[in-house]
């Protein structure tokens, strides 16, 4: 019966009530922001019929509470694009917390770069990707697997010099030279990658300032440029006031190091050879001070009494057993225990 009566009921809110005015009136206003369509509202909710009918109360709620919302955006300047009416929104007045990071626009490529700063556009809407090649008589791609085939049937005969050598393939070269050319593509795709995300490249190919903004690093350059030769750089000529960078010897292999001049007097003796303690003790390495004459008769006493202990156990261990001969007797369908040779 209880469910009866609230069928009942909500068939005669439908009746009396089809459709409800545009105009709320409120007893506190709503804070409406329009930027982010947020409206909240601080009046006191009615607590008996909440409780007696909570889903149509809460759904009158809303519905005034969005009307609002609307009759302030229908307040917004609006104009009509194509056959929908657009309001433009204002700028937000909350800040809302998002879940995730805003994503980063992604960098611009060098040859986007470069169309930009000359205004280039490409228009691709209507752009076919099929080309009608008069040779062949058919329509070919643009680009993909098919161009390729196409091309290949294209040249099928190549037409060769009279001082050409007869032993060169032809064919061969066009794909090296093809190789040659997607490698050199990859490798500036991979350094504008680098590029883009602030990545220092290693000290490849010929150099230019962006990869030496330090003299030091122009002068470990230029040596390395002038040792990689097969005499580690014995014939070639320096330039006027060119020094070899500091710690450069140790990365190339086969360049002689500068030694240090000797000593000339017991003083500078001892201070190289206290820097060279100094340095020493400096390290992380863990350095015994003990007397070892001691330490060694110590530690070989130690080694052979475990010698001992060892060769005790073994005698007097219950279970190793001595491996049986054959006695010069040796049958070869029973196996027998006893020592094999190898």
């Amino acid at each position: 019966m209880d469910l009866v009566k609230s069928i009942l009921e909500n068939e005669k809110e439908k009746d009396t009530d089809p459709s409800k005015s545009i105009l709320v009136q409120k007893d506190v206003d709503l804070d409406i922001d329009l930027g982010t369509l947020l409206a909240s509202d601080y009046n006191a909710l009615d607590i008996k019929t909440l409780k007696s009918k909570p889903d149509s109360y809460l759904k009158s709620l809303t519905r005034d509470n969005v009307q609002l919302l609307i009759n302030k955006i229908w307040e917004l300047p609006i104009e009509r694009v194509d056959v929908a009416i657009m309001a433009t929104l204002p700028k937000p007045e909350y800040v809302l917390p998002r879940s995730r990071v805003i994503p980063k626009p992604k960098p611009l490529t060098k040859w986007q770069q470069f169309a930009k700063q000359k205004g280039i556009q490409t228009k691709k809407k209507g752009k076919s990707k099929l080309k009608w090649d008069e040779e062949l008589k058919e329509w070919i791609p643009t680009y993909g697997y098919k161009r390729a085939k196409a091309q290949e049937q294209k040249e099928w005969l190549v037409e060769a010099n009279d001082n050409a050598d007869s032993t060169n393939d032809v064919f061969a070269k066009a794909k090296l030279a093809k190789k040659e050319r997607q490698s050199k593509n990859e490798l500036q795709r991979l350094r504008n990658i680098a590029k883009s995300r602030n990545i220092k490249l290693p000290r490849v190919g010929l150099p230019t300032k962006d990869h030496f903004p330090n003299s030091q690093q122009l002068s470990e350059a230029l040596t390395i440029a002038r040792t990689s030769t097969a005499s580690v750089g014995k014939f070639q000529s320096m330039l006027p006031k060119e020094k070899d960078a500091k710690g450069i010897a140790k990365e190339v292999s086969g360049m002689k190091r500068k030694r240090k001049a000797l000593p000339l007097n017991v003083v500078e003796e001892k201070c190289q050879n206290k820097n060279l303690v100094d340095n020493v003790l400096e390290k992380k390495t863990k350095v015994l001070h003990e007397n070892y004459l001691t330490g060694t008769s110590e530690i070989k006493q130690s080694a052979t009494s475990n010698n001992k202990k060892k060769k005790g156990a073994l005698k007097h261990s219950k279970g190793a057993k001595k491996p049986k001969a054959g006695k010069g007797k040796r049958d070869l369908h029973k196996k027998v225990g006893g020592r094999k040779r190898r």
